[in-house]
């Protein structure tokens, strides 16, 4: 489908009519969706119902083996998804059931600006159009009889090329939880290298209507239901009570400026897996923070726990990084260390990283105590793989993210060992085109550049000329002391 494997992606187009009819009345009583994929079998062998949609599941999901793309079509909200943006919504996937990109479902009115809000699960005919032309994904929905709409509802640059294989099947998978739905797809047309051919809609199947709620219930049935509402509202009252009144030391409380930031953890998870935060545990020591690896105990994924102690001074700086977590949480690129979420317990803030088992670059090195020393090819791999996320934060995403902390003690060797930029505490967000604000000279000597001394405006190129000289003090070697006198080594 796509050529050589090691060529870049071609171009794709899509266009399908489908429907979800739920089996009960009323809004998000239906199942978990349905999406279009793109994978290199026609199966999903061990897939999962739920959230998963069939096509992934619990050990697999975020695995870049997957080589899946999709785009889901979802009617729930939450479960473990930190970019579903409500409970009727579309959004693009890599590997994951968790959005690159979501966009509560609507179409634009015409050539304007207007939009119309669709509800996905409303068991009527929507048309969808999902085009890829090599850079960007362009995903748009409306009513079907209504023709296309001059604006996509999602546009987003998306590099498929570690995604796709020397051969993929495009098809459709869907999901049913505790609740039901059904699931058709009424027409579909798909080619590569062009645009797919159009639907004629008069030759289409109608979706079944959905099923109508109609059960009468005598008189006994009504008052047994509401005796045991009644009973059911005194222990909801009893629980209520008890949760107010007796809470454990582990209990966290929200408040409004934390309700829309990306997966919160629970503290006693947090507690259990770093083992108390036991001081063996610690991996990393920082100005503000000290970093812990833990076990999760609910799943065993390994993770790193960056632990952050507000004083009364840094409450305000504090909440307008938290703020920016939202944000940051949605960053997705093979070069990045994922932010997997966060948890705040009084003046504590938690967040969850990646663990990397190789450590920083510094470490490699500079650490005397490291037993091997890395290799020319390893060497240009690692600032090749920096330069990618670094252009990924600059150009690629949907916003412009300034880093200003590069240096070689934020760069994370994966078991791989690939690079991974981390460390976004000190990071500002612009729009594109918008220009870099003053602020404060923050980073470290010697990765400062001139300008930015001068200006007190950080921007991409500040950025860059930190990866210059990162990049030449990982080519330069790294100071080992042999029988009390230093010498450089050179891989």
């Amino acid at each position: 489908m796509f050529g050589d494997k090691s060529s870049s992606p071609s171009s794709f187009s899509s266009t399908f009519v489908l429907a979800i009819v739920p089996s009960s009345s009323g809004r998000g009583l239906g199942g978990h969706g349905l999406a279009f994929t793109l994978s290199p079998s026609k199966q999903f062998p061990g897939a999962e119902a739920g959230h998963y949609m069939g096509i992934f599941n619990s050990e697999n999901d975020e695995s870049p083996s997957n080589h899946i793309f999709a785009v889901e079509f979802d009617t729930v909200n939450g479960h473990n998804d930190r970019a579903d943006s409500d409970g009727n919504h579309v959004g693009v996937n890599l590997n994951s059931m968790y959005s690159n990109v979501s966009r509560s479902a609507y179409r634009f009115i015409g050539n304007t600006d207007q939009t119309e809000d669709m509800v996905l699960e409303s068991g009527d005919p929507i048309q969808a159009w999902i085009e890829y032309d090599g850079k960007f994904v362009n995903v748009t929905i409306s009513p079907l009889n209504i023709s296309k709409p001059s604006k996509p509802l999602i546009s987003n640059p998306i590099d498929l090329t570690h995604i796709v294989q020397t051969t993929m099947y495009a098809g459709f998978s869907a999901s049913t939880g505790q609740k039901t739905s059904s699931h058709y797809i009424l027409g579909w047309s798909f080619s590569t290298n062009g645009t797919a051919p159009m639907l004629d809609i008069s030759k289409l199947p109608t979706a079944p209507a959905r099923e109508k709620d109609g059960s009468s219930y005598d008189r006994r049935v009504i008052a047994l239901i509401a005796a045991l509402s009644t009973v059911t509202v005194l222990l909801l009252g009893i629980l209520i009570y008890f949760t107010l009144y007796k809470r454990n030391v582990g209990s966290e409380s929200l408040e409004d400026w934390e309700l829309d930031c990306p997966h919160r953890f629970r503290y006693k998870d947090l507690h259990a897996a770093t083992k108390g935060f036991k001081q063996s545990e610690i991996i990393g020591v920082g100005g503000f923070a000290v970093v812990y690896k833990g076990v999760l105990p609910t799943t065993g994924t390994e993770v790193a726990v960056k632990k952050i102690t507000q004083t009364q001074s840094s409450i305000h700086g504090l909440k307008e990084f938290v703020a920016e977590i939202e944000s940051l949480g949605r960053l997705r690129h093979k070069n990045l260390v994922y932010l997997q979420g966060w948890c705040k317990r009084k003046n504590d803030l938690l967040l969850i990283y990646d663990y990397i088992p190789n450590g920083s670059l510094y470490s490699l090195l500079f650490d005397q105590r490291q037993a091997f020393v890395l290799s020319w090819e390893q060497r240009f791999n690692i600032i090749k793989g920096i330069a990618d996320g670094l252009l990924y934060l600059h150009e690629e995403w949907e916003l412009v993210v300034v880093h200003r902390d590069v240096k070689s003690s934020n760069v994370l060797i994966d078991a791989d060992m690939n690079a991974r930029l981390g460390d976004f505490g000190l990071a500002r967000l612009y729009d594109h085109g918008t220009d870099w604000h003053t602020t404060n000279v923050v980073g470290t000597i010697g990765y400062i550049a001139p300008e930015l001394a001068r200006n007190g405006k950080a921007s991409t190129s500040s950025d860059v000329f930190a990866y210059g000289y990162c990049s030449s003090k990982s080519f330069r070697g790294e100071s080992r002391s042999i029988r009390g006198t230093s010498s450089w080594w050179i891989g």
